[in-house]
């Protein structure tokens, strides 16, 4: 399904509600599985939330959780721990590329029966779970946060917790600290200091804990985008969201004071409002603690006609797609200057922006939400729009409901 975006004016004032954040959401997904006294509100009804509860409750000895990334490395940890269960955890095309050898090896360290079925250090995996009797793991402090918080989710079942140490400089921090707050909130101890996390073991009590997912601030960096590259004094209202949030996205918030946007919270929202243009030429930004927003803001600077330099982006190319070379592809179709390294992207101030362009969407949801706001600049065409559903399915809906029009 491909959508043309006509060139539109936002809505002077618009509300949206946001699903929950799918990170929250499949963090609590596999606690509640681990501790049956959890109860979880406004679950993500994003394409990975749904595949981490369809594997969850499956009877099946093959578990396929399609490109939902969380999910694979998440469930792999999981079943490492289900003593007795045999399961083969596989994925897409794309997921059998993406590289899982650091968990895999990890939890190796820690006693799992793994072997790989196709190639070596990639999905499909063969998992015999089993007790786990280590307590302690090292890793690099580059990896993906997923693999980190993949081990600190089953630590508090291991019968003398697990020690975690990380050499290096550590990537991704708030994804780390969300799943510490999250065992916290639950009752399990842990300490994080330096490059060592600790998790102590932890048995489940009777009394039911109750949690609600904040909204997913993912999501939200499209409108950021939206109102960024609207006129002045253009609102939107989005909930449900926290000032003191979990999630690393919250950044989005001071980040976008750069292009013009004042966030203000209020309850459970947040209302982002246009209040003036912005006021540097070339925006410079470390994303190594926010990796996934590094599309949306390459996208604003181009339409407003910005240069942007990223650093922080090494995660970026095992992604649904390599992130970084597919915005450099997209961008100069636009009529972008962009130099990219493996992990930083230089966007040049660019003197027009191409009309009529269709944008290829590399099976990466972000990409086609990313460019979804040039239609506020030009006309554009969102190849295979429905990739959206990964993470947030009313994208487009959402959209039209705030003034973007299609056809």
């Amino acid at each position: 399904m491909n959508i043309k975006l006509q060139k539109s004016t936002l809505h002077k004032q618009s509300k949206i509600a946001i699903t929950g954040s799918k990170s929250e959401s499949n963090r609590l997904l596999l606690l509640q599985a681990l501790y049956a006294n959890i109860s979880i509100a406004n679950i993500s009804n994003s394409d990975d939330a749904t595949l981490m509860q369809k594997a969850l409750k499956s009877s099946d000895s093959v578990k396929d959780i399609h490109h939902a990334g969380t999910a694979m490395r998440f469930l792999t940890a999981y079943y490492a721990t289900q003593e007795g269960q045999k399961i083969t955890l596989t994925g897409s095309s794309r997921m059998q590329e993406r590289p899982i050898q650091i968990l895999v090896e990890a939890l190796q360290q820690l006693g799992a029966d793994i072997q790989y079925t196709k190639n070596e250090g990639y999905p499909p995996l063969h998992i015999q779970g089993k007790t786990l009797q280590g307590n302690q793991v090292t890793l690099a402090a580059n990896v993906s946060s997923q693999y980190i918080s993949a081990l600190l989710l089953i630590a508090p079942t291991l019968e003398n917790g697990l020690t975690l140490t990380l050499n290096g400089k550590i990537t991704s921090v708030p994804y780390i600290n969300m799943t510490l707050a999250l065992l916290n909130q639950l009752g399990v101890q842990t300490n994080f200091e330096g490059n060592t996390i600790t998790v102590s073991h932890f048995e489940a009590t009777q009394e039911t804990k109750h949690f609600t997912v904040e909204s997913d601030w993912s999501s939200a960096s499209y409108f950021y985008s939206l109102v960024a590259l609207s006129e002045i004094e253009t609102t939107i209202t989005l909930s449900a969201y926290k000032e003191n949030s979990l999630q690393g996205d919250s950044c989005l918030a001071e980040i976008y004071q750069k292009f013009g946007v004042t966030t203000v919270f209020n309850e459970n929202t947040i209302t982002l409002t246009k209040t003036h243009e912005a006021t540097q030429e070339t925006i410079k930004l470390d994303l190594k603690n926010a990796p996934d927003i590094a599309q949306t803001i390459a996208v604003t600077a181009f339409g407003l006609q910005l240069s942007c330099e990223m650093i922080g982006l090494h995660t970026l190319k095992i992604k649904e797609t390599d992130r970084l070379v597919a915005l450099k592809v997209e961008l100069e179709k636009l009529g972008a200057n962009v130099d990219i390294t493996d992990k930083s992207l230089h966007l040049h101030k660019a003197s027009k922006i191409n009309e009529n362009v269709t944008i290829a969407t590399y099976k990466d949801h972000r990409m086609a939400m990313a460019f979804a706001p040039l239609a506020l600049r030009v006309p554009i065409e969102i190849e295979k729009a429905d990739v959206v559903s990964k993470s947030f399915p009313d994208f487009w809906k959402d959209l039209e409901t705030i003034g973007i029009n299609s056809h």
